[in-house]
C-alpha cells in the first residue's frame, strides 16, 4: 500500500509540473481559444465578439476575458467615449499564440470537410 502511495505522489508531481497541463490552465476550456482568435482576427469589442461567440454568455465572456487579462495573453484598452468603448488586444506573449491558433484552426477545417462535402469558407 505504502509502495502505491508513493508512486501516485511522484506520478501527482510529474503532472503538477507538466508543461502540457501548464498551457491547459492558460488557454483551455471551452472558449479561451476561440475568443483569442476572434481578438487576433480583429474582433475586439465586447459586443461583436459576444456576437462571434455564439453560445457564450455575457457573464461567461467577461469571466474568460478577464483571466485572459490577468495572464497576461490580452491587454483591455478603455476610451473615455460616450458611451464607453473597450477594446482587447493581444499582448506580446499572447501573440506567440498565433502559429498555435493558425493550426488549430486548420486542424478544425480540415475535420470539418472530412465530414462535410460542403466548401468551408
Amino acid at each position: 500500500m505504502i509502495e502505491k502511495e508513493i508512486i501516485l505522489n511522484e506520478f501527482q508531481k510529474k503532472i503538477e509540473n507538466c508543461p502540457v497541463r501548464h498551457a491547459m490552465d492558460k488557454i483551455g476550456g471551452k472558449w479561451k481559444l476561440i475568443i483569442l482568435h476572434r481578438i487576433n482576427v480583429g474582433l475586439n469589442r465586447f459586443g461583436i465578439m459576444q456576437r462571434a461567440v455564439p453560445g457564450i454568455s455575457k457573464q461567461m465572456l467577461t469571466a474568460q476575458l478577464r483571466e485572459l487579462e490577468l495572464d497576461g495573453l490580452i491587454t483591455r484598452q478603455i476610451y473615455a467615449e460616450i458611451p464607453p468603448r473597450v477594446e482587447y488586444f493581444m499582448t506580446e506573449k499572447g501573440k506567440t499564440l498565433i502559429p498555435i491558433l493558425i493550426q488549430v484552426e486548420a486542424w478544425g477545417r480540415m475535420e470539418m470537410q472530412e465530414k462535410s462535402p460542403i466548401p468551408l469558407k
